[in-house]
């Protein structure tokens, strides 16, 4: 049986399906994808004791974590980003000024306070944080911890422009 010698059609096609496999499939991808992430919405009850312009601090004491990232819509991390963070800690209430503080973000977004435990404030362990630069809407979060027990809690913010 004969095979037939393929045309240059044919020959062409197949090297740049070929070609195509060995290329990364992410970078094909991200050349023709934006990137866009929706702004972080305020939770309800976020604000609760809220004080402007707490100060930068480098911790609020020891064993307990707050941590997390901040991003632009387009997916940029955002450098130098104040976050404030608060909480009903072994310390005291929400209103503590021990239990107040800011922190900034660094060069890939991400942020991270250390401070004493975070105890139940109305049954729930939980923390405050707040965006309230004026370059980007303020965002009010509180997120709450399955378990007292935890020794550390993740906010992450995607700032929309103001």
């Amino acid at each position: 049986m004969h095979t037939p010698a393929p045309s240059r059609r044919s020959l062409l096609i197949g090297a740049t399906a070929f070609a195509a496999t060995l290329a990364a499939p992410g970078l094909i991808r991200t050349a023709h994808a934006a990137t866009t992430l929706a702004p972080t919405q305020t939770m309800r009850g976020g604000s609760n004791n809220y004080r402007p312009n707490a100060p930068l601090v480098d911790k609020l004491g020891t064993g307990f974590f707050v941590y997390g990232s901040v991003r632009a819509t387009n997916g940029a991390p955002l450098d130098k980003v104040r976050i404030q963070i608060w909480a009903a800690t072994t310390l005291g209430g929400e209103r503590e000024p021990r239990n107040h503080g800011s922190v900034l973000t660094d060069a890939e977004g991400n942020y991270r306070l250390e401070m004493e435990q975070i105890v139940p404030n109305f049954g729930q362990p939980h923390a405050h944080l707040a965006y309230d630069d004026p370059a980007f809407k303020t965002v009010f979060l509180r997120p709450v911890m399955p378990s007292a027990s935890d020794t550390s809690v993740a906010a992450d913010f995607v700032l929309a422009p103001a």
